[in-house]
């Protein structure tokens, strides 16, 4: 039986609408996790759980999912399968309690097809009444007032097993204008996560002609990211591994095909497919954008766990940034504010917007401010470097090191340290030597 918990955005149930709060803290999708492509009918008795199912249906976790919204509660749902076949999941808003609740459902049983799931909203937090609905099959059971989260949430572990380690992470990085140094934040950063939380990390070169993955981490692979898309029906996790290339110990690129001599028609669902497949196989996948807005550029945006937007100091970064703000502000309201990264800051004898008028227009809060240094990117990737390889006390090395473990909400991984019994097994052989 599962209450409602506060988070740092709580849900009016009679606007239907989330109340301003630190979004930046706020990070769902580490409780809801995607939801397959099922249909999910609901039966609502209150207007308020009604817009908080009709909020939830346009979250991008729900985006293959078909939902549907009716009035009437429990009733309306006997009187309408009884000549319709049932979908695969049933949302019953009732606020009937104890034995009227039991004989409804006992009712709806009745015309559910097999294989049919169920949650019940109700108004009693009784536990007896939890135990009788479990025993009848009805997968949660969820106090009203409900939010759109953890509705989310209840329906997501009835389609994922709570019990294992969430999908991984997808990070889109993106340039609010072209040649602002997006992919080399993006690799620097997807790097830094591989080395400094020692876990796996994949980068997802999107830019087909023109990617530089396979430059920057000097490689030059026969196969990549365009031979999953072009069948993204066949990709699963051996084709997966022969597609990657393997950099280090923790890191692999999906590197772009680099041709402009063909034609890439690339449609939105085959990039959903791909990353869906990379995401089971690795905790953090991250996407490097291209500056573009193609419907697979906007679809991996609005689908993405975190996004970040790298930006210049000057007027049409901020323009296009802000457009892109402001897109994902209406699109993605259970999720965090996009992470803005100002790059190349104080060129000589530019004119620069400054943190504070980006920050004050955007209405987000500035993750990381990286200098210009030509002398110091410029030769890292002339090398097929990354810039901490090259030189380790740069200034954006750190830059790097703290964006890392922002986006990914992490700690840095410690080395093991040797025990002190290790440290005195010397002298203690020794010591059974003498006796």
């Amino acid at each position: 039986m599962s209450q409602q918990s506060k988070s740092p955005l709580e849900f009016d149930p009679e606007s239907g609408e989330l109340s301003d709060g630190d979004q930046a803290e706020f990070r769902a999708s580490d409780r809801a996790r995607p939801i397959p492509r099922i249909s999910i009918q609901a039966f609502c008795d209150s207007v308020s759980v009604a817009n908080a199912v009709q909020y939830a249906a346009d979250d991008r976790r729900l985006s293959k999912a078909h939902v549907s919204v009716h009035m009437g509660g429990i009733s309306a749902a006997i009187s309408h399968y009884v000549d319709s076949p049932t979908p695969n999941l049933i949302i019953i808003d009732s606020a009937l309690g104890g034995g009227e609740l039991i004989a409804e459902l006992d009712q709806l049983a009745e015309s559910c097809d097999p294989g049919t799931k169920v949650i019940v909203i109700g108004r009693h937090n009784d536990v007896v009444l939890y135990r009788e609905l479990l025993k009848r099959g009805v997968g949660e059971y969820l106090v009203s007032p409900v939010d759109p989260i953890g509705l989310m949430e209840g329906i997501s572990n009835l389609y994922n097993n709570p019990d294992t380690d969430p999908v991984g992470h997808v990070f889109a990085f993106v340039g609010a204008k072209g040649g602002v140094g997006s992919s080399t934040i993006c690799h620097n950063v997807g790097w830094t996560m591989s080395e400094v939380l020692k876990t796996d990390v994949t980068i997802a070169d999107l830019d087909l002609p023109f990617g530089t993955a396979g430059l920057d981490f000097n490689q030059d692979p026969v196969q990549g990211i365009a031979e999953a898309l072009a069948a993204p029906e066949r990709l699963d996790d051996q084709l997966l591994d022969r597609l990657l290339t393997k950099c280090s110990e923790h890191l692999s690129i999906f590197a772009a095909p680099v041709l402009i001599d063909r034609d890439y028609d690339i449609s939105a669902e085959a990039c959903d497919l791909v990353l869906d497949v990379a995401r089971q196989n690795v905790p953090f996948v991250a996407v490097d954008l291209p500056h573009d807005w193609s419907p697979r550029s906007r679809r991996v945006l609005l689908q993405a766990d975190e996004v970040i937007i790298t930006a210049a100091p000057d007027l049409a970064n901020l323009r296009n940034a802000k457009n892109i703000v402001d897109l994902l502000r209406a699109s993605r309201k259970n999720d965090s504010k996009p992470h803005l990264i100002l790059n190349m800051v104080n060129l000589p004898k530019r004119q620069e917007i400054t943190v504070k008028e980006f920050e004050q227009a955007l209405d987000v809060k500035i993750l990381s401010v990286i200098d210009y240094d030509a002398e110091t990117f410029s030769q890292a990737s002339n090398n097929g470097q990354m810039v901490a390889e090259l030189s380790p006390k740069a200034k954006a090395v750190e830059k790097f090191h703290d964006i890392a473990l922002k986006i990914t909400g992490r700690k840095e991984a410690k080395p093991e340290r040797s025990s002190s019994f290790a440290a005195f097994a010397p002298i203690l052989e020794k010591l059974k030597l003498k006796r």
